[in-house]
Parts: C-alpha cells; sequence; structure tokens
C-alpha cells in the first residue's frame, strides 16, 4: 500500500473529504478489488487503534511519537510536498509505522509472564513449627517453584487448608503443571474462603498461559468488582478486546 492511500483512506475515515471527494473514493471502493481489500485492511488497524488510545492524552502521545518517526521518513524524500495534519503524517508513515508497528506490537496477544506477579508466603508467622513448611516458604519466595510443589503436597497430606492450596496452586502454574493447578484453584473457586476471587483470578491466569483466551476472559467476567486486585482484571481483560 502506498503512502497517498494511506492519507485517503484517513481523510475518508475522519469525514474530510467534500462531496465529490467522497463520491469519487466510494466509486474506486466499488469498483477496485485491490483498493477495497486494503481500505477493508486499514478500517480494521484504525479502528483496533482508536479502542487502543481511545484516551486522549494517551492518543496525543502515541500521535507524537509516530510524527516524529514520519518527519524522518519524509525529510528523506523532499521531493514529496504535501500538507496533511499530525495524525496523517503517521498515517502515511508508510507499513513500518502503521501495520508494523501497530500489528506486531499492539494487537499481539497479552502472555502469562506479563501478570504473574505473585504475593508472598509468609505461613510461619501464624502456624506451629514445621520445617516442611518453613521450606515451602523459603522455596515459593525464592520462586523456586518445581522444588516448592512436592513439599506442599507432603503437607497437605496432613494439613489442608485454603492458603496452602493457594501457594501450591501457584507453584504449580510457575512449575507448568497447568491442569493439577486449574484442579487446584477451581476447588478454591467453588469454596468460600478468603482465596476464592484470587483462586478465580490465577484459574483465568491459567487458561492464559494455555493461549485459551477465550477460556481466559469468560472467568475474569466473573470476578466481582470488590476484588482487591481487580485493576488487574481490567487490564487483562482490555487486552483481550
Amino acid at each position: 500500500m502506498n503512502e497517498e492511500r494511506y492519507i485517503l483512506f484517513d481523510q475518508y475515515l475522519q469525514n474530510e473529504m467534500n462531496a465529490e471527494e467522497k463520491s469519487n473514493f466510494e466509486k474506486q471502493v466499488s469498483e477496485n478489488e485491490e483498493f477495497a481489500s486494503e481500505f477493508a485492511s486499514f478500517k480494521i488497524a484504525h479502528s483496533q487503534l482508536e479502542n487502543k488510545f481511545g484516551i486522549a492524552a494517551e492518543r496525543e502521545a502515541f500521535e507524537e511519537n509516530l510524527t516524529k518517526i514520519a518527519n524522518k521518513h519524509f525529510n528523506k524524500e523532499s521531493s514529496k510536498v504535501i500538507a496533511f495534519k499530525p495524525w496523517n503524517y503517521a498515517v502515511a508513515a508508510s507499513i513500518v509505522v502503521l501495520v508494523g508497528l501497530f500489528f506486531f506490537n499492539y494487537m499481539q496477544k497479552p502472555v502469562y509472564e506479563d501478570f504473574n506477579q505473585h504475593e508472598q508466603a509468609y505461613f510461619t508467622e501464624r502456624s506451629i513449627e514445621n520445617a516442611t513448611l518453613k521450606q515451602a516458604e523459603t522455596a515459593f519466595n525464592e520462586k523456586r517453584y518445581k522444588e516448592a510443589v512436592p513439599l506442599f503436597e507432603k503437607i497437605l497430606k496432613q494439613t489442608k487448608t485454603p492458603e496452602i492450596q493457594y501457594f501450591y496452586g501457584i507453584s504449580l502454574l510457575e512449575a507448568n503443571k497447568t491442569k493439577k493447578a486449574a484442579i487446584v484453584f477451581q476447588e478454591l473457586r467453588s469454596g468460600t474462603s478468603v482465596y476464592k476471587d484470587k483462586a478465580t483470578w490465577n484459574l483465568a491466569l491459567t487458561r492464559l498461559k494455555q493461549k485459551n483466551y477465550i477460556g481466559c476472559k469468560e472467568i475474569l467476567l466473573t470476578i466481582p468488582e470488590d476484588y482487591e486486585d481487580y485493576v488487574e482484571v481490567q487490564v487483562l481483560l482490555k487486552e483481550l478486546e
């Protein structure tokens, strides 16, 4: 797609054409299959950008960055003298800016590693002295999850509490034992403990790690707004759009 078409597409979508220009544009869309296909692709990208940068401040900052890139691009081709507003500069900065930057960075699906910031475990502060529990706590907090899994399993044979189950589930998830982790979180989710909503969140993260984006979104939508980390829920839901 050439730069002039980017400009035309954007001007049409921004309703900046007069009646004659609009009529000619729509005629091209109806008669030129290639032109229509490119315009359809552009509309999708444009719509996604609008969704991503709907907040004015964010969009303004984004456009400013793209304008800088576009200026560098057009300075190399001084023969092209085209007058259009800053957003058109961004649009006309070729496929490298709009399609490359957007599709590779902004349309990328969220990943588990962006959301797996787990709280620390502090069992021994509220429990009787237990060497295995202390070992599990240390292993978990030092992110040695594979070591923590068998320690938690040993503890759960004697003492099964929602707290221990919860941290066991996280350890399983981090150790890539997603099926087992899902079972643990589902059980906690079905209960009434204080770990109910936390377990639901981590069950959603389990689906995210499995790249089951639909399942992840469905679970996220069941988390109540009074959940202590609901902001994270909203962020992930936004990323899944």
